[in-house]
């Protein structure tokens, strides 16, 4: 079963590094926000990925051509170009990588829709290139095929737009930075669905939160996979220090592999 992922928006609120890279790119740590999406995915089994390219896709392309290199120690023969690894520099053997270009301004369903030729698969996983969580993909796909609908998506609840004060006696016991609420459900990505969903994408600049979704829910096609864990986009400059602040800590709570 393939992963689909979204890389080609451009990220215009988190200006700051997107006007450099795409914004899969931004690191938390010393890797980009899309290897660690990719990670949680490996972590469950799920190792074919099909990456929906963009706005300076071109850089994620070179990250992964030379991704085997870069991990480990090399001797360089300037003279016949020949690449000697002297050690074993990374545990992603086993994935394959589609490197699909999508186009620069295109909307989110038009690129599901431009990949759609290389998923093979009646069923497949799909997701954006900007949020990590700790989801149980395992237990995602299974609700997916006990509902038996087109489509799942991962429902989570939101972060609050403000840090949030706990109050006892006017002291304030704790303060959480943008908690999540429990005030209702958003769209967490994380998708499973079936290659039915493409006859819903009309064109290239259909958007695949707008009519797809909103036509999935009417046709009672659409299941919801409630998760109240741990999930985090990066939309800002704020969203990005929280990520590294809690993967610096060691408290990445999406991180399931050694």
């Amino acid at each position: 079963m393939p992963v689909v992922i979204l890389c080609g928006g451009r990220g215009t609120r988190l200006k700051e590094e997107t006007e450099w890279r795409p914004k899969p790119m931004v690191k938390i740590g010393d890797r980009p926000i899309l290897w660690h999406i990719m990670k949680l995915y490996a972590s469950w089994g799920f190792t074919d990925f099909i990456l929906c390219l963009g706005y300076k896709g071109e850089m994620i392309k070179d990250y992964f051509l030379n991704y085997d290199l870069k991990q480990c120690d090399i001797r360089l023969d300037l003279g016949s170009k020949r690449v000697e690894k002297l050690s074993e520099g990374h545990q992603e053997d086993n994935w394959t990588i589609s490197l699909i270009d999508t186009g620069q301004d295109t909307a989110t369903g038009g690129r599901l829709k431009i990949a759609s030729k290389y998923i093979k698969q009646d069923t497949f996983l799909f997701t954006y290139g900007d949020g990590v969580a700790n989801v149980d993909i395992g237990k995602l796909v299974k609700y997916h095929r006990q509902k038996q609908k087109w489509a799942t998506v991962t429902a989570v609840r939101p972060s609050s737009r403000y840090g949030e004060l706990a109050i006892a006696d006017g002291i304030a016991e704790a303060f959480s930075e943008k908690p999540q609420t429990n005030e209702g459900w958003i769209n967490g990505g994380f998708f499973v669905l079936n290659r039915k969903v493409f006859d819903l994408i009309d064109d290239e600049q259909t958007n695949w939160e707008n009519e797809p979704l909103q036509r999935l829910a009417q046709m009672g096609q659409l299941a919801t996979y409630q998760h109240d864990g741990f999930w985090q986009c990066m939309d800002t400059y704020r969203e990005m220090e929280i990520l590294n602040e809690l993967w610096e800590r060691d408290r990445a709570p999406w991180r399931r592999w050694e």
